[in-house]
């Protein structure tokens, strides 16, 4: 491998470095502001744009839908003689993992049965916990927030870069999408500050899936083993998940990011059918189809809700913060999926990285969402054992829940193991472009950021993840779930605007050079 080349983007590199320094300064010495600083962000987000975070998640979709069904599904990256680099299944598994990261394995359950028993928004409506309008709130919801429109924040993004980049010649990065606006700014003071911004954002959404993760792992150690879980242990299982995907990200692509996903992949599909084959499947299979109806049916009323009457909390704390953690992904993410798009077809590109993920969503969210509330109705105490103290513990659920099923405590421990590799699958192809992104590593192959640098950046986001669940974990009404929120929350909001610049430009770049015309929009 030669890296001669590559050499570290000092623009984009010092100032968000010094950034992530602050941050993490500020973490230590001050965590109640650390804190208070991201609700206000929030807070600010979600008052004065809320509406923008919903309509815009319906606009990508219809773009990905576009370009996925028009003439312009059969251009293929790269050329008509581009040869894809990975098998179908292979790119499958990386396309499904790369963006799941712990996300199904922790709300897969925990998520379904808070929205049929306490979802903070019923008596507005007028629903009552354990009925069957809860239910079909509870199932629409979940399958609102984990398919069709976070996927198309990632597709959106993947196909301007992958076209950028494969057709059009441009620098592999996500500042390539906006070519028609910026021109070559975007290798001077443009590109890097819109670089810079999304590398802010993800090292932000990577922390607070870290976040996340580190709970649920702790919480199932604590389970099992007894061992209580605190800071300690959250430390630990940081610093063990950090170690792992640093050195799986050293190997590459072909290595450690294939290998991961293959097994993350299959382990996934496994515990779908366990579930469904030992849980209750006819209740699943009833609920599902009817919650999918339900899903379609009431699609643009409750991805566009967020009562300005009744001022309920409840769209910032779920759709809201949804979208904005989707859209912290979405840049880096889709430049990830960008690099296995070369020989494909936007088709193609479309099916795998949208219709397929989503649809695979709904498959898991109507099995394990299914099987927890079936669990919940029949009077197994689910929603109290995720209780400890008086306070709701989420990050217990999904082994309070298996507990009720065959071999629960080998099971316990696969769920512990898929957690840890799903993290580090996600973090390990999040480390890798957060590092190309700030140096000129390229796309082609065999280049790759120094390993000091992948080093540097996973260091850093563990560090932020640690900070920002120790200065939700102070006690009073702040928990370390609504802390990873907040900084999901706050590392989406700028790039919500990048993004619908991002869908205009991309759309203008791809339609006029298919075309053979004019792309750029500036002079030179």
């Amino acid at each position: 491998m030669n890296n001669n080349d590559v050499q570290i983007r000092k623009g984009i590199f010092i100032p968000i470095s010094l950034t992530f320094l602050g941050i993490i300064v500020i973490g230590l010495v001050a965590p109640k502001l650390f804190y208070d600083v991201l609700n206000a962000i929030v807070e600010f987000a979600f008052q004065n744009f809320g509406w923008l975070f919903q309509i815009s998640g319906n606009l990508f979709l219809f773009i990905c839908l576009f370009f996925c069904f028009s003439k312009y599904g059969d251009i293929r990256f790269g050329g008509k003689d581009a040869k894809p680099e990975l098998s179908t299944w292979n790119w499958f598994a990386i396309s499904l993992c790369a963006g799941i990261a712990t996300g199904i394995v922790f709300w897969g359950i925990a998520e379904p049965l808070y929205h049929l028993m306490d979802s903070g928004v019923f008596e507005v409506l007028g629903i009552k916990p354990k009925t069957e309008q809860a239910a079909m709130f509870s199932m629409v919801t979940t399958y609102i927030h984990w398919t069709f429109i976070p996927y198309a924040m990632y597709g959106i993004c993947g196909l301007g870069i992958a076209y950028a980049a494969y057709n059009m010649n441009l620098p592999y990065k996500v500042s390539s999408t906006l070519y028609p606006i910026a021109g070559k700014s975007i290798n001077g003071f443009t590109g890097a500050f819109v670089d810079g911004i999304c590398l802010l954002a993800i090292a932000g959404g990577v922390a607070a899936v870290l976040g996340v993760g580190t709970m649920q792992i702790s919480s199932g150690i604590q389970i099992l083993t007894g061992v209580p879980a605190g800071k300690t242990m959250w430390v630990a299982v940081v610093c063990a998940m950090v170690a792992v995907y640093v050195v799986s990200s050293y190997t590459g692509l072909n290595r450690g990011i294939r290998w991961l996903s293959d097994k993350n992949a299959k382990v996934f599909l496994a515990l779908l059918v366990f579930v469904f084959a030992f849980g209750p499947t006819r209740f699943i299979l009833s609920l599902g189809t009817q919650a999918t109806g339900h899903f379609i049916n009431e699609f643009f009323i409750r991805t566009h809700y967020l009562s300005p009457v009744d001022a309920s909390p409840w769209p910032r704390w779920w759709p809201i913060y949804y979208w904005a953690i989707w859209l912290a992904y979405a840049p880096l993410i889709g430049m990830f999926l960008a690099r296995l798009a070369k020989g494909r077809t936007i088709r193609q590109f479309m099916l795998m990285n949208l219709m397929v993920p989503a649809i695979f969503g709904l498959l898991w969210f109507s099995v394990f969402g299914g099987a927890a509330i079936h669990l919940e109705l029949t009077g197994q105490g689910l929603w109290e054992a995720i209780h400890e103290g008086g306070k709701l513990m989420l990050e217990k659920s999904v082994f309070e829940f298996l507990k009720h099923y065959p071999l629960s405590n080998i099971l316990s421990w696969i769920f512990v193991g898929t957690v840890f590799i799903s993290i580090v699958t996600m973090a390990d192809s999040m480390t890798s472009t957060v590092a190309s992104l700030s140096t000129t590593a390229a796309h082609q192959e065999g280049k790759e950021p120094p390993a000091m640098l992948k080093i540097f950046w996973g260091g850093v986001m563990s560090s932020v993840a640690i900070i920002n669940l120790i200065s939700g974990s102070g006690g009073g009404e702040i928990s370390g779930i609504d802390a990873t929120k907040q900084i999901s929350t706050a590392a989406g909001f700028p790039i919500l605007f990048l993004m619908v610049l991002m869908a205009f430009t991309i759309c203008w770049m791809i339609i006029r050079h298919s075309r053979g015309e004019k792309v750029l929009l500036v002079k030179e």
